[in-house]
């Protein structure tokens, strides 16, 4: 059932929002202060392409400069990308059909608000990064 969602997914939203953050990543990689933002920008981007049978868990061993990298992510680019998936989950949960498509929006907002820190792992070892 993962690989019908994924590939229905890939078809519809996700090929789109990979290359978003694929050019974002891109672009962030420039400078060498935006590489860190890039590094976790290609992170998203190939979660948001293959997002079923995947989630994300919070690494214990990521430190002070993490925190500080989340935060300037938060306020330049987090808010925005978490209200893009709201918005589009919303939408896509008024159908019926797309209940688990707006279910996959809505598990890429705590990865697209605060990335740096955070291990993208399969659902049936959620604990891996720990």
């Amino acid at each position: 059932m993962k690989t019908i969602l994924n590939v229905i997914w890939l078809v519809l939203s996700g090929f789109w929002l990979f290359l978003g953050y694929l050019a974002a990543g891109l672009l962030l990689c420039i400078t060498i202060i935006g590489i860190p933002f890039g590094v976790a920008a290609f992170r998203i981007g190939v979660y948001a392409l293959w997002p079923f049978g995947y989630t994300t868990v919070e690494r214990r061993d990521a430190g002070a400069p993490s925190c500080v990298g989340n935060v300037l992510w938060l306020v330049l680019a987090g808010w925005w990308l978490a209200l893009t998936h709201i918005a589009t989950g919303i939408a896509l949960c008024l159908t019926i059909i797309g209940i688990p498509f707006g279910i996959a929006n809505f598990k890429l907002i705590p990865v697209s608000l605060l990335p740096l820190g955070r291990e993208i792992v399969p659902t049936d070892q959620p604990f891996a990064g720990t």
